[in-house]
């Protein structure tokens, strides 16, 4: 058959497998996928109406990327753990601290009302995210239900994954190196595949860094020895470089024959009537969305005009819980498909899966950590290994995230010098008991300084790490 009939069928699945949310939160549910969490009381050793927030804190761990995690406790001993994007800094999280301090954490739609002000499409986007995961752990535990039963029904037990994979210019050597990935049970794959792999290759790349047609040969020569190393289970691709809608469109169109379950964040996220133009000009699937914010914000027009296949969303960067939910199921009424973007520590990990469990719409959700030996140690109380041998994660049905931090494990992988103030583990953070004003407003947002100057700068205390 023809790649591009093949191809068409594949978006047409695609669409049609997203379907409406279902049901009202706390619905009763039925059958063994809705099962019933095993803590069905509210936890008697809390008062809910007297539960108040006490203090914020973090750490930063260092890995592939930073993991920045913070504890927001309470007056009860009853605290929730939230992640900020792999990208973010855990400062911008304890600049919320004077807007949670004394709030009831059980209000959580009224708590990030207020604190939604401060997020951005940028690196504040990740705190708010935080906030709502800390807020929904803490809900889950004081009534004894998982987070998923918060968000809705569970309709998996289990979520399939995608293994994230560096790129190697070498087609062959990469393919074995997928190979092996697959005889770790995984079954859906992604590979970076940066224009920059075939640079050095004679007229493959034009002055700007963008492939030549013969330079898109060479990259196809790639993804042609991913496909002799897995066969044709699902494979997306990544990283192509900075790309006008032309080329993006050029770049699609050259990897048809290889039926990609997606060629991902082409050109911005925010260009949804560019990405309109390169999706309805190839049959390789088009997504993006892990830098986007908001439903309204971010969302709305790319979904609205589908001017993607598949959504991908990040939970730790996108909203939280709450928000990211709320994108999923717009979603879903335009039959467009959800892949989860991930690339944080196993607490981002497991806040995804509670999510995946309840999205009508779900396709597969990111693990990025596949060569990180000491990713899954960082917390107890899961089920290990948190990622099973058939490519699949559990879903927790224990109240919260089901999980805890081990100490030890976080202390010996703390980033040194850390990018929070302070560092160490969850030490005290009295500098950020009060608002900052002025210079130091809370994050990267337009604000006038002292003169009456508007003004957009950074600080130490709100300034990105390389590369957001």
């Amino acid at each position: 058959m023809h790649p591009k009939s093949i191809s068409v069928n594949r978006r047409q699945v695609l669409r049609g497998a997203a379907l409406p949310a279902l049901g009202p939160l706390f619905q009763a549910s039925a059958g063994s996928a809705e099962a019933q969490p095993r803590s069905r009381s509210v936890n008697r050793n809390s008062a809910p109406s007297d539960l108040k927030i006490t203090d914020v804190r973090g750490v930063t761990l260092a890995s592939n990327y930073d993991y920045p995690i913070i504890r927001v406790d309470t007056n009860q001993g009853v605290y929730g753990l939230g992640e900020l994007f792999c990208l973010d800094m855990i400062s911008q999280a304890l600049l919320l601290k004077p807007f949670l301090v004394g709030k009831n954490p059980l209000q959580i739609e009224s708590i990030l009302g207020q604190i939604r002000q401060f997020a951005t499409q940028g690196p504040t986007s990740g705190a708010y995210s935080a906030v709502d995961i800390a807020l929904h752990d803490i809900a889950g535990k004081v009534y004894g239900v998982p987070v998923w039963r918060l968000l809705g029904n569970k309709l998996r037990d289990k979520v399939i994954l995608y293994c994230d994979t560096t790129g190697i210019p070498d087609g062959q050597r990469y393919g074995r190196r997928m190979a092996l990935r697959k005889k770790q049970g995984f079954k859906f794959f992604k590979m970076d595949l940066y224009t920059s792999m075939v640079a050095d290759k004679p007229g493959a790349v034009d002055p700007r860094g963008v492939a030549t047609d013969k330079g898109l040969k060479y990259m196809c020569d790639i993804i042609a020895g991913v496909r002799e190393g897995i066969g044709w289970d699902p494979l997306a691709a990544d990283h192509f470089g900075r790309l006008t809608v032309n080329d993006a469109i050029r770049y699609a169109r050259a990897f048809e024959p290889y039926q990609l379950a997606w060629a991902e964040d082409l050109i911005s996220a925010r260009d949804w009537r560019g990405f309109k133009k390169i999706t309805d000009s190839t049959t390789t699937p088009t997504l993006t969305g892990e830098m986007l914010f908001g439903l309204e914000e971010g969302w709305k027009d790319l979904i609205d005009n589908r001017a993607v296949d598949v959504i991908h969303p990040d939970v730790t960067n996108g909203g939280g819980l709450l928000e990211i939910k709320r994108v999923c199921d717009y979603a879903a009424v335009q039959g467009i498909q959800a892949a989860i973007h991930m690339a944080n520590s196993a607490v981002g990990q497991v806040a995804s899966a509670h999510l995946a469990a309840t999205l009508t719409n779900f396709m597969v959700l990111e693990y990025h950590a596949v060569d990180i030996p000491w990713w899954q140690d960082v917390v107890t109380g899961v089920e290990k290994p948190i990622i099973g041998a058939d490519g699949y994660q559990l879903v927790p049905d224990a109240p919260g995230l089901g999980i805890e931090l081990n100490e030890a494990v976080v202390k010996e992988h703390l980033r040194t010098p850390s990018y929070a103030v302070p560092g160490g583990y969850f030490e005290p953070t009295p500098m950020y008991d009060k608002p900052l004003i002025g210079r130091h407003a809370l994050g990267p947002y337009p604000h006038v300084d002292a003169d009456g100057n508007l003004v957009n700068d950074l600080d130490e205390h709100t300034g990105t790490q390389p590369g957001r």
